[in-house]
């Protein structure tokens, strides 16, 4: 079973403010469990959340120089 966390939990995991996880909830981005009145967040849905929208860095090759004709 995995750990539930509270919305608290994980926008201090996130380093962002009580607000974002709310509206990731609210906009149906990211898996919740609602245990009664409360809102939990598994941890392996912060992670997966974090996987997918994760941005690998793009390698540029160097550009060639284009010399000028005389």
């Amino acid at each position: 079973m995995d750990r539930l966390l509270t919305v608290d939990q994980v926008a201090e995991l996130l380093g962002t403010t009580v607000r974002f996880p709310r509206r990731l909830i609210e906009e149906r981005r990211i898996t919740f469990v609602k245990v009664g009145r409360h809102v939990r967040i598994p941890e392996s849905a912060v992670a997966s959340f974090v996987a997918v929208n994760t941005i690998e860095p793009v390698t540029i090759r160097p550009v060639a120089r284009l010399r000028r004709a005389a």
